[in-house]
């Protein structure tokens, strides 16, 4: 099963064009907002993911109750099957408009954990959490280590991003995704994320700016997983989004009945 995020370029697209088994969304953008095109996008037989960008699970703030619930509403309107945010934090007194990583320690681990498992007592379910680029870091676990920690303890499930682990590799040689794949229990995966990036020369880094094709390594890994393990694979393009055509074209590159 191969999604897509659905973006505000595609509200004036049909949508049975979009060759796309699910979609997903931030549910920031449609509480208390007009539903229907949500609605149309699941009245097709399409189901729709809740992608969070500030739950602020590694911040030190308190939890927003009051979000949450509004978010536990959208998940049952819409019967979302999987509602994930970032392994991140977001800001403290107020929102900071960035993902800011979590030092790699076994204490933070706990500390987050316990977030998420009040998040999920309040949505009275599992999320899953992201594993996020990160251009500096500071701890003495492997990031691997740390998501799995999290995800023992936290009970929860995991959105597999295999660019950002691309990314992280790139610029601090922190593991191929394989490597990264290896310590992690897949059957906790509620599905994985690809996306495209780009080298930054005024910084020396690669940048996760979901604004091209995924590159080819990512998506022969997504494709692989995808035919081996049944997970499903959600291409991820927020910036520069492209034509009809060109998204559908990179959407047929993930399924895998194409030849790896």
């Amino acid at each position: 099963m191969i999604g897509v995020g659905y973006r505000k370029e595609m509200l004036d697209w049909d949508a049975q064009a979009i060759a796309a088994a699910f979609f997903e969304v931030a549910p920031e953008n449609w509480i208390r907002k007009d539903r229907s095109p949500l609605y149309r996008l699941i009245e097709s037989g399409r189901p729709v993911y809740l992608h969070g960008v500030s739950l602020n699970l590694a911040g030190t703030a308190p939890l927003d109750l009051a979000f949450l619930h509004e978010v536990r509403a959208l998940i049952e309107d819409i019967g979302a099957p999987v509602y994930s945010d970032h392994l991140s934090a977001t800001g403290y007194d107020g929102h900071l408009y960035d993902l800011f990583p979590v030092p790699f320690t076994l204490q933070e681990a706990r500390r987050v954990a316990d977030r998420v498992r009040a998040v999920q007592d309040v949505l009275g379910r599992q999320i899953a959490v992201e594993n996020i680029t990160w251009y500096t870091n500071t701890g003495d676990l492997p990031e691997a280590e740390f998501v799995a920690e999290v995800l023992r303890l936290a009970d929860c499930r995991l959105l597999l991003d295999l660019n950002n682990i691309a990314v992280n590799d790139k610029n601090h040689r922190t593991g191929t995704p394989q490597d990264f794949i290896a310590q992690l229990d897949l059957q906790r995966v509620a599905y994985i994320h690809v996306a495209g990036h780009e080298f930054d020369p005024r910084f020396g880094l690669y940048m996760d700016t979901h604004s091209q094709p995924v590159e080819a390594p990512v998506q022969r890994l997504a494709r692989e997983l995808n035919q081996q393990t049944g997970i499903p694979v959600l291409l991820e393009w927020d910036n520069d989004v492209p034509d009809l055509d060109t998204l559908n074209k990179e959407l047929q590159c993930l399924q895998s009945s194409i030849a790896i």
